[in-house]
């Protein structure tokens, strides 16, 4: 798949789940403003009939006093005078029709009480009634009722008149607790959430004067200066509107799980949200897969074209060993003999390790190598391995110093892989070397801080500090434009700093642009585990 392709995936991808995220957010803002201004109306409106229902009690009130005081009043001037007489009392329901003031008419049915008086003496006359005497009195009674009912409405409206007047200039300068049950209030408060809006929230309240001084405060109720998130839970309502603008009170609830109630319908857009971060999570590291995927079938070209390069230095080394043989001066002597015969032993190593090397690729994807550790002096093994790198250096018209300065050089290793690490960082001495100069190799060892140092020195090209940290990234190669003169697996330095870290070790590299380059790597000795 080329790149292009992997962006242009990647592109609509991110574009998708942008708009997905979009549309959730806004549903998730639209959800719950809509559910805040659905609580808010219904607070509103419950508040609003709590102030309804006290202005009632209040008018009720009133007309309950000045009711009681008039019927004082009435019983006291209609009150019987007593009488020797003997009465009888006998009641009867009627219907009647009544002109009121204003001109519409009032159907009553009320009872009439008809009372007859026996006196104590006997009369000594009798008095002769006629006929039309009985007609003519309840006609007469009748009239009389009707008077008085149009007298008693009259009153009543008077009555109601006169409450009015008092709720306006005689309510209002009562200070509020004097007018308001805080207890009922409160009663009120509940059963309006309840039965009007169905909400069953806590909620705290307390009433201020206008002044806004606190008069009644429930407990819970926030402190002044509360923050924003808590003013927004406080819904405020005018207690008694018709007072004057002077004379107002004020009722404040406040509903400290309002946030939670508003969320409680957005349960959904937690695991909504979940999944479309795992959902992004997987993209995310479905891309990166993606363009290492690409990076690694592109390095594998470059792994097939290098890796003979790679496998036949060592080869060259034991042909051009092998031909030394071939001289008959060198087998007459026969230090140089056994020093050729151990190049192409150490060679055949080296060629071994090569190929294990190949074949020990699968070390990157697992967390640790298996490694056989041993103990080992690391003096002894810098100079096989120098010795067996002097014969190529030499080759290159360069030199190679060896500086042991360690006095303890016992150290627990692997040896093949160990050996192997020393192979590569002399092995980029010599690719990277100046053409023009002389190649000039030091390796050393000494001892700080009870560990063991071991550092690789050359004059060659060197690195850009842009670079330098780089060098040890699987596969990373220094960029050198269209130039590859160099040929390398680009898994060298990678493969240097697992071994290292894997031994409880530390790699560090000092480099500088054309005056070459320094590894130094940290051990822990033996007597230090």
């Amino acid at each position: 798949m080329k790149k292009s392709t992997i962006w242009l995936l990647a592109g609509i991808m991110i574009i998708a789940f942008i708009g997905l995220l979009f549309l959730q957010v806004k549903y998730i803002q639209i959800t719950m403003d809509s559910r805040d201004e659905q609580f808010e109306q219904s607070v509103k409106r419950s508040l609003y009939q709590v102030s309804r229902n006290l202005e009632f009690d209040q008018t009720l009130q009133y007309i309950e006093e000045d009711i009681i005081e008039s019927e004082k009043q009435y019983t006291q001037y209609n009150r019987p005078q007593q009488s020797s007489s003997k009465s009888s009392v006998s009641r009867r329901r009627e219907r009647w029709t009544s002109t009121n003031p204003d001109g519409s008419e009032l159907t009553i049915d009320y009872d009439i009480s008809t009372e007859s008086i026996d006196s104590t003496e006997e009369p000594q006359h009798g008095v002769f009634i006629s006929p039309g005497h009985g007609i003519n009195t309840i006609s007469k009674t009748s009239y009389e009722l009707q008077q008085a009912f149009s007298k008693r409405y009259l009153h009543e409206k008077a009555l109601q008149d006169e409450v009015i007047l008092k709720i306006m200039y005689r309510a209002s300068t009562k200070p509020i607790e004097e007018r308001v049950d805080f207890r009922k209030l409160n009663s009120y408060i509940r059963s309006e959430l309840l039965n009007n809006a169905g909400l069953s929230v806590p909620y705290s309240f307390q009433v201020v004067n206008q002044n806004n001084r606190v008069v009644y405060s429930t407990p819970g109720y926030p402190k002044e200066n509360y923050t924003k998130k808590k003013e927004k839970a406080v819904y405020t309502q005018i207690l008694f509107p018709n007072d004057p603008p002077a004379r107002l009170n004020y009722l404040r609830v406040y509903f400290p799980t309002k946030g939670e109630y508003v969320f409680s319908e957005l349960s959904f857009a937690i695991p909504s949200m979940i999944f479309t971060i795992i959902l992004l999570l997987t993209f995310t590291f479905t891309i990166i897969t993606l363009f290492r995927q690409k990076r690694l079938s592109e390095m594998k070209n470059d792994f097939i074209n290098n890796m003979t390069h790679e496998l036949k230095t060592p080869v060259s080394t034991i042909s051009l060993a092998a031909q030394m043989l071939k001289d008959a001066s060198i087998t007459k002597s026969p230090d140089v003999f056994k020093h050729v015969t151990g190049v192409i032993n150490d060679e055949t190593k080296r060629l071994s390790f090569q190929v294990e090397k190949v074949l020990q690729m699968s070390l990157f994807d697992k967390q640790r190598a298996t490694l056989k550790m041993k103990e080992k002096d690391a003096n002894d093994l810098v100079v096989s391995v120098a010795n067996t790198h002097d014969l190529k250096v030499q080759k290159y018209g360069g030199h190679l110093d060896i500086d042991l300065q360690a006095e303890e050089s016992t150290v627990r290793i692997d040896e093949m892989h160990f050996t192997n690490v020393l192979f590569n960082l002399l092995d980029n001495a010599l690719k990277y070397r100046k053409e023009d100069v002389p190649l000039r190799l030091v390796m050393k060892t000494w001892n700080d801080s009870g560990r063991l140092f071991i550092s690789i020195e050359d004059n060659g090209v060197g690195i850009r500090k842009e670079y330098v940290k780089k060098i040890f990234e699987r596969f990373y190669r220094i960029p050198t434009g269209n130039v590859h003169d160099v040929k390398g697996f680009g898994l060298g330095l990678a493969y240097v700093y697992k071994i290292v870290n894997d031994h409880k070790g530390t790699i560090r590299a000092e480099s500088e642009l054309g005056k070459g380059t320094k590894f130094i790597i940290s051990l822990p000795l033996i007597t230090q585990n």
